[in-house]
């Protein structure tokens, strides 16, 4: 099965937050998973998208870029966009079935904005997926704190799904590049 390791918005800004946003989460968690994650995939040959949001400082500078602990390999394929959604004007949904990709393991930031609809989107547009349940963060809303909206959408996105295709929600030290999708089906 063709398969692909997601990260989404792991930008310097966003996870260490600036004059106007907070820090997101547990960020030494995260970075931490990501990194476990970007490591097992190297070692499957599962190859690596990341997708930055141009809202993030300006789309420039240091801010912009993936997080400086964050070990990005070389190889990395990296798309930018406009919109919450990844999939949205970016050719990342083309590339990916350019690759006959079949899944996708998704990590990353924020988690009700990004992360929910790159989830959503990935399996109507045909790809079984899995969420990071520990790889994931955003920031308090005015009414839940981070780590409730983080546990709600690990709650909701697990066996969300779009007829044949749906999401699965596994933590980090899992195998995530052996699918467990058709144990559901």
């Amino acid at each position: 099965m063709n398969q692909t390791l997601l990260i989404i918005d792991a930008q310097q800004e966003l996870i260490e937050g600036n004059q106007e946003e907070s820090a997101v989460y547990n960020k030494e968690q995260l970075i931490r998973n990501i990194n476990l994650v970007i490591e097992k995939a190297k070692k499957s040959n599962v190859p690596i998208v990341f997708v930055r949001d141009l809202d993030v400082a300006e789309g420039k500078g240091k801010g912009f870029q993936v997080h400086e602990e964050i070990n990005v390999p070389a190889d990395s394929r990296i798309f930018d966009k406009t919109a919450t959604n990844s999939f949205h004007g970016t050719g990342l949904l083309n590339h990916l079935q350019s690759q006959d990709i079949e899944h996708v393991v998704i990590m990353g930031c924020q988690t009700q904005y990004c992360i929910d609809s790159a989830v959503r989107s990935a399996t109507i547009s045909g790809l079984d997926t899995t969420l990071v349940g520990d790889g994931h963060s955003t920031t308090d809303s005015g009414d839940l704190s981070a780590e409730q909206i983080i546990k709600h959408h690990n709650e909701t996105l697990h066996g969300h799904y779009n007829v044949e295709h749906f999401s699965v929600v596994r933590n980090a030290t899992e195998d995530l590049f052996q699918p467990i999708h058709d144990s559901y089906r």
